[in-house]
């Protein structure tokens, strides 16, 4: 807007300008050798009735310094010329400016003739009147008188029309820029001011709404933007009291079970004990029932677990461990020492929380060992600097069904049919998920070239203050296997 208004300012000014300047310009021109050219007639004829003819070169001499003499102070030059006689008189350019073209018309026409010429100290107005014989026939006397005269006041007066056009384009261009940015500010101001709420909007201030005034497009485009707005602070609203009220429904289910629930392992252990004393079909019923009851059990831990983390009640309790020795445990106390192969330098230390840790690690293994194929192989590897871990479980198994890797941690999915009824509750990878995020890290999964699964967990040696409470994302192909520094940004980009 600024570049289109001192465009049409600098086009206006310059093109006024020159259309004044060039009809100043000739006016002054012509009016300026009206005058010398009347004045020099009225001269010559006031003086040649007073001398005779033929001329010689002593009365041509005498006439060129008579028309001189009154105009001196106006650098005139008189040149008279009669057959092959010339005299020239006074201190104006040089004579030489009389052009061959500008003398034959001269001495063959009756008229007055005359000649502006660029010389190298300015324009110079060059004369020519031949003197005629009174009379009817005004027949040529073959006597012609020259003036050669400066138009230096003219020149002057051009340049300062030149000037004067410039001084006049500076001012308006000025006031076009200063009213293409009032213009553009009073434009781009309720823009900004858009653009400004709906990155509020983004950052999650729903409540944000734009000052309506006036009634151009603008205005309508704000009130569009409230009311749009208005529409999505209420579906959000109704979205977050619907997930709060599920999270409360599964959390308050999940506790009013555990009491039930413990009462029935009990019963289911006891009568497991005395199992072997029933008969075939009785024992079946009891193992079978037992069996359910520890699924069952388990199912409402992990959504105790789950309604948790939703509620951000979740306290990350670190301490700075040894990590071979911590994931050893972990194998140990499940009696999976002998199954998994182990890749567990000493030395490499991280703040962690040795109790997620474990669940992080025993789900993994326990996945691999359920559904892969062996050997299983758990291995610890320190990253370069900035600092970090990583912790790889793998199998030999079939792998994951393409298809299920963006799933892969999402709550209650299982990666085949097969497995809908199996012991898992399709929990056990989002909460590993949810462990790992709470540390700062992220969690991928991938097919292994040469056949098999493979899990990474890569955590920063020292967990976050505030972890991010937004989830990243669920899973990752084999290209996101790759390690380094930016794998511990806490940020969302981390885990995008």
């Amino acid at each position: 807007m600024v570049l289109a208004f001192a465009l049409v300012a600098v086009v206006s000014a310059l093109g006024t300008g020159a259309l004044t300047f060039r009809e100043a310009r000739n006016g002054v021109l012509q009016r300026s050798q009206d005058s010398v050219v009347d004045q020099f007639r009225d001269e010559v004829g006031q003086v040649v009735p007073n001398f005779p003819t033929p001329a010689s070169q002593e009365t041509l001499q005498e006439l060129a310094s008579h028309l001189v003499s009154g105009h001196r102070a106006q650098s005139w030059r008189v040149v008279a010329t009669y057959g092959g006689l010339r005299a020239d008189a006074g201190s104006g350019p040089a004579p030489g400016l009389i052009g061959r073209e500008l003398r034959g018309r001269v001495e063959t026409h009756s008229v007055a003739v005359f000649q502006r010429v660029r010389a190298s100290a300015g324009t110079v107005l060059v004369v020519g009147l031949p003197v005629t014989y009174a009379g009817d026939s005004r027949a040529l006397s073959g006597l012609c008188v020259y003036l050669v005269v400066p138009q230096s006041s003219e020149e002057a007066y051009v340049a300062a029309l030149v000037s004067a056009v410039e001084r006049a384009a500076l001012p308006a261009l000025g006031l076009a820029v200063l009213l293409a940015l009032l213009l553009a500010r009073g434009v781009l101001r309720p823009v900004r001011e858009l653009r400004g709420a709906q990155r509020r909007m983004a950052e999650g201030d729903l409540g944000t709404r734009l000052k309506v005034q006036g009634s151009d497009e603008l205005a309508g485009l704000a009130g569009a933007f409230n009311e749009t707005a208005a529409a999505l602070e209420k579906s959000v609203a109704e979205l977050r009291l619907m997930e709060a009220r599920a999270r409360r429904f599964a959390a308050d289910v999940s506790h009013e079970l555990r009491t039930p629930l413990a009462a029935m392992a009990a019963v289911t252990d006891v009568l497991a004990e005395e199992a072997p004393r029933f008969d075939k079909d009785t024992a079946d019923a009891v193992r079978l029932v037992t069996e359910e009851t520890m699924r069952l059990a388990r199912l409402v831990e992990d959504l105790m677990e789950i309604s948790r983390f939703d509620a951000g009640a979740v306290a990350l309790h670190a301490d700075d461990l040894d990590l071979a020795e911590s994931l050893r445990h972990t194998l140990s106390t499940r009696g999976w020492t002998g199954r998994v192969e182990t890749e567990l330098p000493e030395g490499v230390r991280a703040r962690v929380d040795p109790r997620r840790l474990d669940v992080v690690v025993a789900n993994l293994v326990g996945n691999a060992l359920k559904h892969g194929t062996a050997p299983v192989r758990l291995a610890l590897r320190p990253l370069p600097a900035p600092g970090g871990v990583e912790i790889e479980v793998s199998d030999r198994g079939p792998g994951i069904p393409p298809a299920a890797l963006p799933h892969l941690f999402d709550r209650f999915f299982k990666a085949g049919a097969a497995r809908t009824r199996s012991e898992s509750s399709g929990l056990g990878l989002a909460i590993t998920h949810e462990n790992v995020r709470l540390h700062g890290g992220v969690v991928t999964a991938a097919n292994r070239p040469d056949g098999g699964a493979v899990f990474t967990v890569r955590l920063p040696r020292t967990p976050p203050e505030h972890p991010a409470k937004a989830p990243g994302t669920r899973a990752a192909g084999p290209e996101t296997r790759t390690t380094g520094p930016e794998a511990w940004t806490t940020g969302p980009e981390a885990r995008a």
